[in-house]
This record gives structure tokens, C-alpha cells and sequence, in this order.
């Protein structure tokens, strides 16, 4: 590394890595966003310098035409992470009508005294380095340029060692082998991983990467370096099963994914009915050879669940197999006949009510799903009250059906007990856009992607990055090499965004070919007609899906809000009104984006569009008021 370019700066209890483009607090990793990250640095490697808001912009966007309030947005997101009050300014000082300075000292240097002790030649820091006092910055520039006198130097050998935040150990269990190729049985290749999966999902020393992220591995014969390179994890969780009659036997191994280290494996021996027992006996035994410390609320919560009917839990594991297949409709057979067999098994309620809910919103099932899904939660939470998977599938439910405000303390209660749930943290990030806190939202979305890389494998978008204008951020964090039409429609709404028409186009026609039933691919096929100036069959898709949503009851008011978009697009002003008005009051109220979203131009002149900013912007602020 160039000595011109320090790779360390300390401020306050702060500490950056620019190697690992990484700020630190007390070994802990900082929320922030890339650009944020970019614009603190910027501010730091000034040195008190007064920069004016045009040369940050060009620092920041040299080959973009962007809006002052993205910066504005930056440094807004900068003073949160670090808990910098407007008021005070501790940390970054606005200048009214002139820029940004950067208002604390920065001790700054090169590399480690001493690289001898590091791991893979990374730099070794104290922690305590963060929170030491700041150098006056003419001793500063002896430490960047290597001036300093030996002394000086050797108590930097002494001082500055090792500093690492202390992320969980990372594991990924993946989906059984079905050494019989049984086809009746092949349910319960990633069904039983997903068991397990769950059963370690409250231990915050570990971060297991989801079902749904290890889903497409299943009947892959795929190199295990290859599984871990991709899926970034320590460990990996590997295992086969066969049946024969009653009896079933089932081998686990644990492996170190660098060293392709054998750490641990076992078999099971037992029968059929007993097959709840393993996903406790393999949880306890991946804790051992991780060598993981529990603390007692976590200890209490290994022990064994409430024990299923066999019957029950097999029809459990199958409709969870069928969910992740993405047949809602067999999911649900599959759970409601679980719950009939044995009613006591929370996670059956949690994964039906999750199944009632996919099938109401993205398959236009409507109210009467959207009841039995609320009641399945209640059930399951009833049964499990601290069971974080039933939080996160309801707090999903509150914010789809207009309950936002009750979704985040229920998510925050799922984060208390692990912190390092990186599928919470997504679903936080979702409830904080529906509510206009779109910085927080993306915020929470990186803290989220820090944990677990893989999180953005979830056939979902993080809008935020859309609604604040960033629009290739937004496809940078799209998930890759996933071709689902919720996500193809969504690559071309960027698109659309970015005024490049025939792209959006394209990509609106290839999602409504792969899902003409799903909501958002309908609204794309129509604004592609718009882009073709063919309104009247654009019009023709948006009154047909706005029937079915109304007759059905669909909640999900941010998709609601994509019709209200396609309408204005066609010029249909007074159905996109109408439609607006049913998002907003239905729980979607993100005022910033709407205010200046420009699909809605046609609007603009609207005494109505007028009064709906007011009540998007009063229900935002209450939302900001009860929850900030």
C-alpha cells in the first residue's frame, strides 16, 4: 500500500479500515451504506477542510448527474451511524450555504509496526486504538510519512495489535442427499436442513445462512470449496438419508469449508416416527464442535421442542418443501393437514401462516387468506412466543396489510433476542421504507448484507436504493443469477427509471410471460404498452388486475402503489388517484419518494394528488414520531 494513502484513520471511539472498507466501534462493525462509507472517508482524509457540496458530488458521482439531496442523504446517514446530533454537530459541521467539514481529528497511518503476528498479512490494530486520543496533525504526518523516532515506532509495535470485529462464525447447512433416490421421500432433502436451520436460529454467536439461500443446491453435485466461496461461510453442514420401511438412517458431517477439514460426523440410527429428534441431537452437536458458547437464555432454548405427532411433522416437513418450490397451494394442504393432525406444533402455524400469505398477496388470494394467515400466526406465537421465525413471517404480514407500525417493535423484539438475525434485519429494512425512513431502510438493509452476504439471494428488492434515486445500487443488490418474474420486473422498473425504455420493455414483457398471474408483472406488461403507445391494452391489464384486487381484498400496499404509478403513466388520472389513495391509506407512505416520484407527473396539477402528500406526509411523520 502506498505510503500516501494511510490505510487507517482514528477518531473518537471510531476506528476505519479502508482495506476492508470497514469503521469500527469498540470492534464492531458501523452500519453504512457503500456510498456513505465513501463519503465519510472523503470528509476524513481532509483533515478539517471545508469541502463545498459540488466537489463532494464530484468526488463522490464523477460520472453521474445526481441531486444535492443525495448527498444530503449521505451525510444524514453518516451522522446516525455515528450518533452524531444535528445539534451538535460532533463529528461533521455544516457550513449553511457553503459545504461539509469533518470537525475531529484523525490519527492516520500506513500499515502495522509489526505484520509478523497477522493472519494472511492483514494489518493488526488494538481496539483501543479507535478510542485514543487524536494526534495533532503535524505528529500525524510523521506517522504517514515514517518519521516518527523509534521510540515512537516501537510502542506502536507494541500497542497496535490485532483488531477484528466480532462477526458470528458462519455456517451452511445444506440440503440432504437422497441416497435411495426415492422420489417419495426426496421432501425431505432440504426440508430436514431447513429444520435445523430454525432450530439454531436464536444463537447469536453463529450465523446460518437461510433455507432459502442454500435451496438450490438441492440434487447438485457441486464442489464444497465452490458452495462455500459463494455462499461466504466458515462451515458447512453436509448429509445424506435412506429409508428402508419404518427404518431410517442418516449421516451428518461438519466441515471446515479452508481447510476441507473433517470437525465432526455421525449417524442415526431410528426409526421414521422419530425423526423430530435430529434436528435437536445435530443442533447440539454443530454447537460442540463449533465450539460455541451459549448463554443461558440460549441453553434453555435448545432443549427439545414440544414433541409432534410423526404423522404430523412429516406433513409439516413436506409443506415446507412444497413452499420452497414455490407451490403455495400444496404448501397450505401439506400444513393445514399437519395443524389437523396435531395442533400444538408451533412452527406448522408459522410456516401456514407464511404459505397463506404468499399465496394472498403474490397469487391475488385476497382477504380470506390474509385471515387465516393472521390467525396462523397468532397460533404460532400463542404457542412459541419467542419463536424468531413467527416474528419475522408476522411482522411481514403487519406491514403488507396496512400494520406497519406494529410490525418494527416485533421485529426489534425478534433483533433482542439475536442481533445478528440478518433475515430480521431485512425484513426491518422492508418496514422502514412502507414508512418514508428510507436511509434507515438501507441502513438496515447493509447491516443486514454484512452478516450474511447471501440475504439478498431472497427473491425480494431492496426499494429503498429506488425510492432514494439510486438506481444502480438498487440493481447492484437485486439478487443475481435469479430469473423469478418478481425480480425480472423489478430490472426493468430500474430501467424505467433510468429512462432506458426499450430495456424496461424487454424485461416487463419477460416477466409477465414467465407469471402473468403475479401483480407486479401485470403492471410492467402495461407500462411496456404505455412505452409502445398501445394505452388502451395497457389499460385493459390494469382494470382486469384492479378488479381482482378488489374483489379479493389484496393487501400489499406498496404493489397497490405500482398501479397508481401505471395509471398516471397511461394518463387514467382519475384511477391512479383513486388507486394512490387506497396504497396510502393502506399503510404505504414513504412522502419523499411519492412527492417527487415522476411516474406521477401526469398528477401534479391535482388538487386531490395535493391533499394525498399531506396525509403520506402526516402518516410518515406520526410513523417517525412513535417509532424514532
Amino acid at each position: 500500500m502506498s505510503q500516501d494513502k494511510p490505510r487507517f484513520y482514528a477518531f473518537g471511539p471510531f476506528l476505519m479500515d479502508t482495506a476492508r472498507h470497514l469503521v469500527l466501534r469498540q470492534d464492531e462493525p458501523v452500519p453504512l451504506t457503500p456510498k456513505s462509507y465513501d463519503t465519510l472517508l472523503v470528509l476524513v482524509q481532509h483533515g478539517g477542510s471545508l469541502l463545498s457540496k459540488d466537489e463532494l458530488m464530484n468526488a463522490l458521482w464523477p460520472d453521474h448527474s445526481v441531486e444535492e439531496a443525495n448527498l444530503t442523504q449521505q451525510i444524514s446517514t453518516i451522522r446516525k451511524a455515528l450518533a452524531d446530533s444535528g445539534g451538535r454537530d460532533q463529528f461533521i459541521v455544516t457550513v449553511p450555504g457553503r459545504g461539509y467539514r469533518f470537525a475531529v481529528p484523525a490519527r492516520a497511518w500506513t500499515e502495522e509496526a509489526d505484520s509478523s503476528d497477522s493472519d494472511a498479512g492483514e494489518a493488526r490494530v488494538p481496539s483501543s486504538a479507535a478510542s485514543a486520543p487524536p494526534t495533532a496533525p503535524r505528529a500525524r504526518s510523521w506517522i504517514r510519512f515514517g518519521l516518527i523516532p523509534a521510540l515512537a515506532t516501537l510502542a506502536i509495535a507494541i500497542a497496535f495489535i490485532a483488531i477484528r470485529p466480532h462477526t458470528p462464525k458462519s455456517l451452511a447447512i445444506l440440503p440432504f442427499q437422497n441416497l435411495a433416490e426415492d422420489p417419495n421421500m426426496s421432501f425431505l432433502g432440504f426440508s430436514l436442513a431447513d429444520a435445523i436451520i430454525t432450530k439454531l436460529d436464536f444463537v447469536k454467536s453463529l450465523s446460518v445462512r437461510p433455507s432459502y439461500a442454500v435451496e438450490r443446491y438441492r440434487d447438485r453435485a457441486v464442489d464444497l470449496r465452490t458452495i462455500a466461496r459463494e455462499l461466504q461461510v466458515d462451515t458447512l453442514l453436509t448429509g445424506s438419508f435412506i429409508r428402508e420401511g419404518d427404518d431410517l438412517r442418516i449421516t451428518v458431517q461438519l466441515i471446515d469449508a479452508a481447510q476441507q477439514k473433517l470437525l465432526w460426523r455421525n449417524t442415526f440410527d431410528l426409526k421414521f416416527d422419530r425423526l423430530l429428534s435430529v434436528q435437536d441431537q445435530v443442533a447440539r452437536e454443530i454447537i460442540r464442535g463449533l465450539a460455541l458458547s451459549l448463554s443461558p437464555s440460549e441453553g434453555e432454548r435448545l432443549k427439545n421442542d414440544k414433541t409432534a405427532d410423526p404423522l404430523a411433522y412429516e406433513y409439516y416437513l413436506r409443506g415446507v418443501d412444497q413452499y420452497a418450490r414455490n407451490d403455495f397451494p400444496t404448501a397450505i394442504r401439506m400444513l393445514e393437514k399437519s395443524a389437523e393432525i396435531d395442533g400444538g406444533y408451533a412452527p406448522t402455524w408459522a410456516h401456514l401462516g407464511r404459505a397463506y400469505t404468499a399465496d394472498a398477496s403474490f397469487q391475488l388470494g385476497g382477504r380470506e387468506e390474509y385471515r387465516k394467515a393472521q390467525s396462523a400466526y397468532e397460533k404460532a406465537l400463542s404457542l412459541q412466543p419467542t419463536q424468531i421465525e413467527a416474528q419475522i413471517y408476522m411482522a411481514n404480514f403487519l406491514t403488507d396489510t396496512g400494520q406497519v407500525q406494529r410490525a418494527v417493535p416485533l421485529l426489534r423484539k425478534a433483533l433482542s433476542s439475536n442481533p445478528n438475525h440478518a433475515e430480521a434485519l431485512w425484513e426491518l429494512s422492508y418496514a422502514y421504507r412502507f414508512g418514508g425512513m428510507l436511509n434507515e431502510a438501507v441502513a438496515e438493509c447493509e447491516r443486514a448484507r454484512q452478516l450474511d452476504p447471501t440475504v439478498k439471494l431472497n427473491t425480494s428488492a431492496p426499494n429503498a436504493y429506488l425510492y432514494l434515486g439510486q438506481y444502480d445500487e438498487f440493481l447492484n443488490h437485486l439478487p443475481p443469477n435469479n430469473d423469478a418474474a418478481f425480480l425480472v420486473f423489478y430490472r426493468g422498473f430500474a430501467e424505467y427509471y433510468k429512462k432506458n425504455w426499450e430495456q424496461a420493455a424487454s424485461a416487463f414483457d419477460r416477466a409477465f410471460q414467465k407469471d402473468p398471474t403475479l401483480l407486479q408483472a401485470a403492471v410492467g406488461k402495461a407500462i411496456a404498452h404505455g412505452i409502445r403507445n398501445e394505452k388502451t391494452q395497457g389499460l385493459a391489464i390494469l382494470r382486469a388486475t384492479q378488479a381482482k384486487v378488489d374483489q379479493r381484498g389484496v393487501g400489499d400496499p406498496e404493489a397497490i402503489y405500482k398501479l397508481a404509478q401505471a395509471y398516471a403513466v397511461l394518463g387514467e388520472k382519475n384511477a391512479a388517484l383513486r388507486v394512490l389513495r387506497h396504497s396510502i391509506e393502506g399503510g404505504f407512505f414513504p412522502h419523499a419518494y411519492m412527492s417527487r416520484d415522476f411516474l406521477l407527473h401526469n398528477l401534479r396539477a391535482e388538487a386531490e394528488f395535493t391533499n394525498l402528500m399531506t396525509l403520506a406526509r402526516e402518516k410518515h411523520e406520526a410513523f417517525r414520531s412513535a417509532l424514532f
